[in-house]
């Protein structure tokens, strides 16, 4: 049954003319229309939001932290009713959607507690010949208005982790969501209000990035833009957005390394989650593997009969594992790509099927740098498996890339660990587990392509907030 939603704009819902078709992406049934913001409703928005400002700016700290803390147990009480919308609108299976829910319940508790814990620092002056009889110390303060603009894959706590920073900072909002994803903020919105969240400090607007997105970049209210998404978008970001903060978390090919001391069997069913959880529509989704020479067939086998214990269809089905891509178009791009790696020479272990949107788990080998599968993000439920000889050979390898979000690296060799740790060129080293890992409190991030600046609550809080100095002279 088609839903009719509405924006959020100044505290008030907003029906607008126009609208966007949001589709289930298993069944392909119209599940929800959302308003198409015009660019009248993104100025309204920005002017809301940079009006509310003068007055949240001031909110004291127990204030933003008791509205966060009901926001978290609200999302909770809702946790099946946002799953459901999740798996429909993103594809996402029931137990993955589920997780992400209580992920994003958990990361406006972390919010919560850090508004609480946003410190200043006093400064030693008088270390400076000139600074004597003078006391400085400096605090933390808001930006104003923040452009957040975020990606289909995690619809809701991506959202999540640049709204509750946000608000845990004293800042206001307006944000952009996927149009292919909307229906998960727009319910984000509702359990704001509803936890008290004062008039035109979260306003919501929908339409695409060329429009919408660039309207909110280029804005001169907008003090601050944080962007989950590609780096094309991001490269165009950072050329228009002007002279303001810009936080940008892009993509990545990540990859891991299984070393011949590892426990094959633990690694190969892990390395089978991340490739595959949410159809390998995740940045930091296992890409590339480099499993050592000694043990890469017994390491394919393990993975093989991982996979071969995966269901793979309905994502309302609570069984399931993995549901289809986002829109059929995906599917066919990482279909050809495979294709391009098979005409040079890759081999398929398993999958490699597609059916609409729905593209099979696929784990080729003899794969080669040169190959889109491998120097490309394929944000697709495919992984390469590569050979190498010793941890140093891995490293080069994994550090061949415009990209730096996350490794993986399992061993049991303590040296080898260490070694990686300060050879990658990445934001993150998860050491015995896969680049998949995160938790949403510790800082995330990545480097050269896959972006700028960090997120995690506390990190965020840090990119949306700036440094005001203040020196006494008591002479």
């Amino acid at each position: 049954m088609t839903k009719k939603y509405a924006t959020l704009i100044g505290g008030k819902w907003s029906e607008g003319e126009n609208f966007i078709k949001v589709y289930n992406k298993f069944s392909g049934e119209l599940i929800a229309l959302v308003p198409e913001s015009s660019p009248a409703d993104v100025e309204m928005a920005v002017t809301s939001a940079h009006n509310s400002f003068k007055i949240f700016r001031k909110y004291p700290a127990f204030k933003r932290a008791a509205i966060l803390e009901k926001a978290s147990l609200l999302i909770d009480r809702d946790k099946d009713e946002i799953t459901k919308i999740i798996c429909q609108e993103a594809g996402k299976s029931w137990k993955y959607a589920s997780g992400e829910v209580s992920r994003s319940a958990e990361t406006f508790k972390f919010a919560a507690e850090e508004s609480k814990r946003i410190y200043g620092e006093t400064i030693p002056i008088d270390a400076s010949s000139t600074g004597e009889n003078r006391f400085g110390y400096f605090t933390r303060v808001p930006l104003g208005v923040v452009a957040a603009i975020t990606p289909f894959n995690f619809p809701l706590n991506l959202v999540s982790h640049k709204v509750a920073p946000a608000i845990a900072s004293g800042n206001t909002i307006v944000l952009k969501p996927a149009s292919y994803t909307p229906v998960s903020a727009l319910k984000l919105g509702g359990i704001l209000m509803e936890a008290g969240l004062p008039s035109g400090v979260l306003n919501i607007v929908i339409g695409s990035g060329a429009t919408v997105g660039n309207q909110l970049i280029r804005h001169p209210l907008c003090k601050k833009v944080t962007f989950t998404g590609s780096p094309s978008v991001g490269t165009n970001i950072v050329k228009n957005a002007g002279i303001k903060k810009v936080t940008l978390e892009l993509g990545n090919n990540s990859a891991t390394i299984i070393e011949a001391d590892a426990d094959i069997e633990l690694a190969a069913k892990k390395c089978v989650i991340s490739s595959f959880a949410n159809s390998g529509q995740v940045c930091i989704s296992l890409q590339r593997i480099y499993a050592h020479q000694e043990i890469k067939d017994e390491f394919i086998d393990a993975m093989k009969r991982a996979v071969d214990a995966l269901k793979v269809g309905d994502p309302l089905d609570k069984n399931t594992d993995m549901g289809p891509m986002i829109n059929e178009d995906e599917a066919i791009r990482a279909e050809e790509w495979i294709h391009e790696a098979v005409k040079n020479g890759a081999r398929i272990e398993c999958g490699g099927i597609r059916k609409g949107n729905l593209l099979y788990p696929t784990i080729l080998s003899n794969v080669e740098n040169g190959m889109k599968v491998m120097c490309m993000e394929i944000f697709a439920p495919v992984v390469s498996i590569c050979s190498y000889s010793n941890m140093e050979e891995a490293v080069k390898m994994v550090n061949d890339s415009e990209f730096g979000l996350q490794t993986g690296v399992y061993t049991k060799d303590i040296k080898k660990a260490f070694y990686a740790i300060e050879e990658l060129d990445v934001g993150g080293v998860m050491v015995n587990d896969t680049s998949m890992f995160r938790v949403d409190h510790m800082p995330y991030g990545g480097n050269k392509l896959s972006g700028l600046g960090r997120e995690g609550v506390k990190y965020a809080i840090e990119e949306m907030t700036n440094i005001k100095m203040v020196v006494f002279n008591l002479n």
